[in-house]
């Protein structure tokens, strides 16, 4: 098993508002705790507003905690002077989204400044920089300026100078959210190559979802300053607990209509509306009540960091067998939407029908349904479920 690398244990962040009074506090990290292993990419998300900037600020003491500990690499960083925490921010590179490149400086300059910075010998820089530059494929614009270059480009650049040092960690905070999706793609396969070759641990803040599908280990789900949720990206993704998760996954799990598909499709048909969840295997999760009592939902998290630890609990795969009980209890079955998507080469995804038939035969095959399948029940056209509503009930396998 890895060693942990960094460690959050009961994590609080207020910061003062201005022009309040002594009770006038913002509260952007709510009692987080978390664990990231040597050699993961750990994918942070949420929305907007979730608490996850501030969260990695914490993690390379940009920012200190109200209460709580933060442990990286080994030493608790909580309370350590900036003197002590300058080895320690050496071993952290941080990738921006706006690239936060020199202007002034070429390709090479701007790569080469972090080793500036730490007196590096002249010849050990030209020879660092040269291996960057090639191994992000920039090697023929070394000597141009980052108005020459495409976004995409830039943050290789970004990627490159965060790499300067040999760091342990590397920080990205919503590092493609100024890119097209091709450059994501591009970007992302860069940083899973930097994480297999180089073993260097990676944390992705963002609110991508298919930037943590497509190359993160495990994640956590922020909501309101909270860890909701955390743990393997498939389990989280294939099957959520918390309604803030099962609202974040639904805009961007492949298959999961969204509200106003499913009004159209009220309008469109009249009978039962029903999403079921794909899912290819088994899900091992940590139960939502910890054997400690804690009510913090980083419960996934391993025991003896000061990070409580639940109970293993087994989710059963999902719509495995639609078709067999569509053909068991003879309802008529109109596939409407859907798609399937894989995780680590797992499948993933949801199916939406109209279902009609008797109520007594409907009512007989949903309950057969929901025992084999996680369901979005959403109603009829005359007696519609609320979106919101029906997310978050959605049940079923469990």
């Amino acid at each position: 098993m890895s060693e942990p690398i960094i460690v959050l244990s009961h994590v609080v962040k207020e910061f003062r508002q201005r022009g309040a009074g002594a009770a006038g506090t913002a509260r952007a990290v709510d009692d987080a705790s978390l664990v990231v292993d040597a050699g993961d990419i750990f994918g942070i998300i949420g929305y907007s507003g979730a608490g996850k900037s501030t969260l990695v600020r914490l993690i390379n003491a940009l920012e200190r905690p109200t209460s709580g500990t933060v442990s990286v690499l080994g030493t608790d960083i909580t309370a350590l002077p900036e003197s002590k925490l300058r080895p320690i921010r050496r071993k952290i590179g941080m990738i921006f989204q706006q690239f936060n490149l020199f202007s002034t400086k070429t390709v090479a300059q701007n790569i080469a400044y972090p080793l500036q910075l730490d007196h590096w010998r002249k010849d050990y820089q030209e020879r660092r920089v040269a291996e960057l530059l090639e191994f992000v494929g920039l090697a023929e614009h070394a000597d141009k300026y980052p108005s020459q270059l495409s976004g995409g480009q830039k943050q290789r650049v970004g990627i490159a100078r965060a790499l300067a040092t040999n760091p342990e960690i590397l920080l990205a905070d919503e590092a493609t959210s100024a890119l097209d999706p091709e450059t994501t793609n591009e970007v992302m396969g860069l940083l899973k190559r930097v994480n297999e070759e180089f073993g260097i641990t990676i944390v992705l803040i963002t609110h991508q979802m298919n930037v943590v599908q497509q190359i993160a280990n495990r994640v956590a789900v922020m909501s309101a300053g909270r860890v909701v949720e955390c743990g393997d990206v498939y389990d989280v993704f294939a099957a959520p607990r918390q309604e803030a998760t099962k609202r974040f996954i639904a805009t961007a799990l492949s298959g999961v209509p969204d509200e106003a598909r499913i009004g159209r499709l009220h309008h469109d048909w009249p009978g039962r509306i029903v999403t079921v969840i794909i899912r290819q295997r088994d899900v091992q999760r940590i139960s939502a009540e910890p054997a400690s009592g804690s009510k913090s939902e980083a419960t996934a998290e391993r025991a003896g960091h000061g990070v409580p630890d639940g109970s293993p609990v087994t989710i059963p795969a999902s719509g495995q067998r639609l078709s067999e009980l569509i053909a068991r209890h003879g309802v008529t079955a109109n596939l409407l939407y859907g798609g399937v998507d894989t995780v680590g080469g797992i499948a993933i995804g949801a199916v939406t029908y109209e279902f009609s038939g008797s109520e007594e035969t409907l009512v007989a095959f949903l309950d057969d349904l929901r025992r084999d399948s996680d369901v979005v029940d959403f109603g009829t056209a005359d007696h519609p479920v609320s979106y919101q509503e029906a997310i978050a009930a959605q049940g079923g396998a469990r």
